[in-house]
Formats: structure tokens, sequence, C-alpha cells
């Protein structure tokens, strides 16, 4: 895949979101079919004097990996891993799934004990990524995740993979010169959001079968414009604990692992889940859930505010920033949003509200039909 629109993706990734400098180590991590963006991020980082290095992995290891490895193997945590994971001054990971289904097999309490083993790694992570957005300096770790439009993914959408690739593209505004400055005016609105939301103590939600109040006293609100996710188009903070009450239905599926659950609802009470249904894979969204303690609270409240991205691709990285949406991660929270929960799990369900939806702040109201009243 040759496209001047791939030079362009990379140019704003590197210095845009993952904002690459002389001096830097930068890991670029993503599968074979995803070369042409990993050559190109690769050539950014040389230009602007970083040290790039790269890990390109083979299509189907992970499934072999849950095939073959005993609980030993399983439970196994790299310490190379945890070198990289501590050292790296930027991270650029592009997903590149040949076969999104391809863990649909798997026991899913094998996916939980690698997870739940693999936490020192993600605390490492968390730590040093929040260190960096506390200094907004070159201390910590900074990290982008990003993705090559592949057959698979273009499948889940149910669109060629022509169609698909511009959808990608146009999402990321590499679909033009200038990419940069759009990314900054949508920081700049969202920045607009966020000030209106701050020093609120109180989330109404309605709509389909929901009906939930969330609390967010005190809570700090980040601004997800391309940084971090590209592309982007959120705000999110950590909820209040035990102020997450009532219940929400997902009308779209909530995917993870390669597998869908369909129809999902969830009850709360005192910020945790005390009742969970789905039509399709219920078995899964309840041992995902009883992982450990955190993994049934909610550690990520957001709001979608990309008009540009309309359509559900079952894809959370492009899905979870539908304009006139919102999603709450069940499990682990990031420190910078005031939350204090901690999980193994981190799973972002995604609820549309572009019709009949309505969500009030403090009694006042804030967004209708998925359309922003502020």
């Amino acid at each position: 895949m040759e496209d001047i629109r791939i030079e362009r993706m990379a140019e704003t990734i590197t210095r845009y979101s993952a904002k690459v400098s002389r001096g830097e180590l930068v890991s670029i991590r993503g599968g074979v079919v995803a070369e042409p963006l990993i050559r190109a991020l690769y050539a950014e980082c040389l230009k602007l004097g970083a040290f790039p290095y790269t890990q390109v992995g083979l299509p189907g290891m992970d499934e072999l990996f849950y095939r073959y490895a005993n609980n030993e193997q399983i439970t196994h945590v790299s310490p190379i891993s945890k070198f990289e994971v501590g050292k790296v001054d930027v991270l650029i990971s592009v997903l590149s799934e040949t076969n999104t289904r391809r863990l649909s097999g798997v026991n899913p309490k094998k996916q939980a004990a690698a997870s739940v083993a693999r936490q020192s790694i993600m605390k490492t992570f968390m730590k040093r990524s929040a260190e960096y957005e506390r200094s907004k300096g070159k201390n910590g770790l900074r990290w982008t995740l990003t993705l090559f439009p592949t057959e698979a993914y273009a499948q889940d959408a149910e669109m060629s993979l022509h169609e698909y690739e511009d959808f990608v593209l146009a999402a990321c505004f590499a679909d033009k010169p200038g990419g940069i400055r759009r990314w900054k005016n949508i920081d700049k609105r969202q920045n607009e959001v966020i000030r209106y939301l701050k020093g609120r103590k109180v989330v109404e939600i309605g709509g389909r079968d929901t009906d939930l109040r969330v609390g967010i006293a005190g809570r700090p609100w980040i601004n997800c414009s391309g940084s971090h996710n590209f592309p982007d188009g959120e705000i999110f903070t950590g909820p209040e604990e035990t102020k997450v009450d009532g219940t929400i239905r997902y009308t779209f599926p909530a995917c993870l692992s390669g597998r869908e659950v369909e129809d999902v609802r969830l009850d709360f009470e005192k910020g945790q889940v005390v009742k969970a249904s789905a039509e399709k894979n219920e078995k899964f969204l309840k041992s995902m859930i009883g992982m450990d303690r955190g993994a049934s609270r909610v550690g990520e409240f957001a709001f979608g505010l990309n008009q540009g991205i309309q359509r559900f691709t079952k894809n959370t990285l492009f899905d979870e920033k539908i304009g006139g949406t919102l999603h709450l991660a069940l499990g682990k929270g990031y420190p910078e949003s005031g939350s204090k929960n901690n999980s193994a799990l981190h799973w972002d369900m995604v609820c549309d509200l572009r019709q009949g939806g309505e969500i009030r702040v403090d009694g006042k109201l804030f967004s209708k039909n998925g359309k922003l009243k502020i």
C-alpha cells in the first residue's frame, strides 16, 4: 500500500501525537501487514534525530500461545518486556490484525490469568505515563496507539478494503494536507467542553433501557485529541468509585479479545456491577467482570465527540470516539483522571445516544440525541 496519506499519518503521529524528539528511544510495534506505516514511522523518527527500533510480529502468535502454553508459561512475565516498558521514551503501537476472531475459541480463564500476571508491566506503564502527563515535559513515557487498515478490520466493519482505507485515513485527517492543524482545532473545542464540566458533580444518562447516574465530583477531565489514541476525539474522567448507580444497555456489541458480546445490560449499585447479562457471550462477559475485585467497577467514563466518525466498525479505537456516544470502561482507571480503581481488565463499552438519548449534568441539559447543548 503506497499512499501519500500513510506518510501524512506517520508525520502527524511522530510530530504531533508522540512528540518524538532528538535523542529519544522509540519503540515501534506492529504486524508485518503494517509494513508501509511502520517504515514511514521509522523514517520520520530518524528525520527527527531519535533512536527508533521496531518489533514486527507474525500473525497468530497469541493464538499459538494460548493453545500450547502451560500454566507456568501463561503467568510468566518476560524480563525483557519489563525492561523495555521501564526504559523507552516513546512507544508507538500499530494495530494490524489479519484475523480478529483468532482468539474466539480460547478459554477466557487463560486470558484472564495472563492479564493478571502482566499487571506489574501495566503498573509501570501507567506510572510512567502519568509521570509524563504531570510534568508535561520529557520525563516519563509517551505512547500512541494507532491502526493500519487490513482485510480483517474491513470485514468487521462490513466494508471493502478500499472503502475502509478511506474511512481510517479520513478519520486520522490524513486524507488532506494540514492534519496537525485540524487536530489542534479539535483539541481547542474539547478544552471548551472540559471547562464547562469543571466543578460539576453528577452526570445523569437516559436512553433506551438506560437510566444511570455517575458521580464526577472532584475528578479531572482529560482531553484526548490525538496524543495517545490516533485517531481520537473524546474526553474522559475517572468517576467516583462508589457513585455509579442505575442501569445501562449497550446497543453496540462490546468487543474484547476477538469476542463480541451482544446486547450487554449492566446494573450498578454503589459503583459495582450487581447484575450483568448479554444475548451473546454472556459467560465471557461474566468471566471478565469476575477476574478480580476491580473488574466489576468503572475505571473510565467518557464522551465521544468526534463528529467525523459516525459509523460503528466493531473496533474500539474508532467506536469509542463516535460523536454522540459515551463509554464506560470496566476495570482499571487512569491515575491522571482521579481514578483509584485497579484491575487487570480495561474494557470499553460504547453506548449510542444519538437516537433518543439525553445527558444532564447537575440537572442541566448537556446533550440530546447525541448533540451537545452547551
